[in-house]
């Protein structure tokens, strides 16, 4: 084998080496040394000792060159055997035959610590997406805070978040191009908030967050980080940079299969054929996973598309197999699916290689946790709309959505919007329609759909195309409740209109009502005496302190917006509505209103009204 007889001749070559070292050779031709060329039998040559002083040459007649003798060192030993030894568990010839390339070099100590120019390596300060001036926080917004509380924040935020606002509030802070705090290790702070992101639902923003830092500055946490970012969106190959430099960082059957797979797109198919093989004899992972990686590394070119995945052998679905199957079209039964939960219908919006109509599928899922925009969700119907590859029945939803946009009438508009709601318990289909809702013309005939109407325009931050209503809606009406708390100009809202609203809130608990006292208290548009009187008769301790509430309390009294924002989402996380209290959004929305995050403010305790 051509890579035995390397490794052979390497070895044999390095142990010759080591057993007859001896003094340095003396590599200047004879026509540069002192004695003139002419003269058959040159002078000898004095050896110097460790002692002598260099002499300048004595010209020779002629005009021959004068050239400075070559120093030499004393001699070494000539024989006698080296002292150097080889490590105890140093490998074998037989072991460095069967090694890859990349493990040979690690155990060779040839592995590269950079992969890239010293001149071009990127400091780890200020990581991020977002610039001050791009809409991100101040980057020093964090650098003189606690980095006990701020890690204690990243650390507890690890799902998703209630409110769609609320999400999108803590993605921009999460995004910001941020200094760690004095005292963190910026990059166990990049790392914390791409996790944060990740599980969050945001893969693709946690990918390019990872990817504003240098491979070769990686460390465990943040190598776990990104791999689930990378794994999220389906993009395997963006982990290879970091698993080719950084080999032994993981020891996981995962991180081997992916080191064969990049191994495999950098033309060492049959190393990689070779490593993924060695994974399924060990049993360090299941049949079906090393069956996905040998199809993924086959996909190169030159090695084999693998054997078929036997899906009867699998009990659930991972983040690995669903990636792999995507991005592979492989499919995916459909009960494993059903069962799989709603974290892969994000995956299933951000994973490109799912198949279109899927995509669109899931695309409520995703907006309405905040994931996708208005504009994303109309692009995606419309791409279906224009696709040859589905039949009429699969456009059904994308041709109601262009005749919420074109329709000849008003009317038609509105009830092509109203079709796309079904029975309203799909919020994301709120935030599909909420341009077209804008589009409609405000008229008296229409004010008993006015709150579904407002409530989409407002999904995407409408706020004064929905105040056009105003003048339309009824006092203590839900539609008044959500241009009360989303009017930008503010203004203080009526106890005797809360009261109207209350009455006809037939929510449990009237929960909705307590969302409304919430919102309107901590605008500022609710007096202090009424938020009395409410809270008395709802049962709701909406100013009781706690160690959060005292946090984000103190956060906006400094007036530091981005720890105001991380709290907030802290204060918001949970998979539904029921896990939300009006208390945490009386303390939320009065913090962000104090920093100058009103905006924000508004639009989650509306959402918290037409949600709750």
């Amino acid at each position: 084998m051509r890579v035995g007889l390397f490794l052979g001749g390497a070895a044999l070559a390095l142990t010759s080496s080591l057993a007859l070292a001896s003094g340095p050779e003396d590599l200047l031709p004879p026509a540069f040394r002192d004695t003139p060329p002419q003269q058959p039998t040159p002078a000898p040559t004095p050896t110097p000792t460790a002692t002598q002083t260099a002499r300048p040459a004595t010209p020779s007649p002629g005009g021959t060159p004068v050239v400075q003798p070559v120093p030499r060192g004393p001699s070494a030993p000539s024989s006698g055997g080296s002292s150097f030894t080889l490590p105890a568990d140093f490998p074998s010839l037989r072991e460095l035959e069967r090694m890859e390339a990349d493990e040979i070099n690690a155990v060779l100590g040839l592995r590269p610590k950079f992969d890239i120019p010293a001149a071009a390596r990127r400091s780890v300060s200020q990581v991020g997406l977002l610039s001050e001036a791009e809409g991100g926080f101040p980057a020093g917004s964090l650098a003189a805070q606690p980095p006990r509380l701020v890690l204690a924040a990243l650390r507890a935020s690890d799902g998703p978040i209630v409110s769609r606002w609320g999400h999108i509030l803590m993605r921009r802070v999460l995004a910001s191009r941020l200094d760690a705090p004095n005292g963190m290790d910026p990059v166990a702070f990049a790392a914390l908030r791409a996790r944060s992101l990740t599980r969050m639902g945001e893969g693709a923003v946690a990918r390019a967050l990872v990817q504003d830092v240098d491979g070769s500055s990686y460390n465990r946490l943040l190598t776990d980080a990104a791999f689930d970012s990378y794994i999220a969106t389906g993009d395997i190959l963006g982990m290879c940079p970091v698993a080719r430099l950084q080999t032994d960082i993981r020891e996981d059957a995962e991180w081997e299969m992916v080191q064969a797979i990049c191994s495999a797109y950098l033309g060492e198919a049959r190393s990689a054929e070779r490593r993924l093989q060695r994974t399924l004899g060990t049993g360090s992972a299941e049949a079906a996973d090393v069956r996905l990686a040998q199809r993924y590394a086959g996909a190169a070119g030159e090695g084999g598309t693998g054997a078929d995945i036997d899906w009867d052998a699998v009990d659930e679905l991972t983040p690995w197999r669903f990636a792999l199957a995507r991005a592979l079209g492989v499919e995916i039964p459909d009960e494993l699916r059903a069962d799989a939960g709603a974290r892969y219908d994000i995956s299933e919006v951000l994973i490109p290689a799912t198949p279109l109509l899927q995509r669109v599928q899931a695309a409520d899922s995703a907006a309405a946790r905040g994931v996708l925009s208005s504009d994303a969700m109309v692009d995606l119907y419309s791409q279906l709309w224009a696709s040859d590859a589905y039949e009429a029945g699969d456009k059904a939803q994308a041709g109601l959505l262009r005749d919420a946009y074109v329709a000849a009438t008003v009317a038609e508009r509105l009830t092509a919007i109203q079709e796309l709601w079904g029975d309203e318990s799909d919020f994301g289909r709120r935030v599909l329609t909420a341009y077209a809702a804008a589009r409609l013309p405000v008229s008296e005939d229409k004010a008993d759909v006015a709150a579904p109407l407002i409530a989409s325009m407002l999904t995407a931050g409408l706020d004064r195309n929905a105040m056009r209503w105003a003048d339309i809606v009824s006092d203590g009406s839900e539609a008044w409740a959500l241009l009360a708390l989303a009017d930008p100009s503010g203004g203080q809202a009526s106890s005797g209109d809360v009261d109207d609203f209350r009455g006809n809130d037939d929510s449990a608990d009237q929960r909705r009502t307590a969302f409304l006292v919430a919102g309107l208290a901590g605008l500022g548009r609710l007096d202090d005496g009424d938020l009395e009187d409410f809270a008395s008769d709802l049962d709701v301790h909406y100013t009781r302190a706690s160690a959060w509430s005292n946090a984000i309390g103190r956060a906006a009294q400094v007036d530091n917006a981005a720890l105001v924002a991380l709290l907030a989402g802290l204060g918001m996380q949970g998979d539904s509505w029921d896990r939300m209290t009006p208390r945490h959004l009386y303390h939320i929305v009065s913090a962000l209103n104090e920093v100058g995050l009103s905006a924000e403010a508004r639009m989650i305790a509306a959402e918290a009204v037409t949600r709750g």
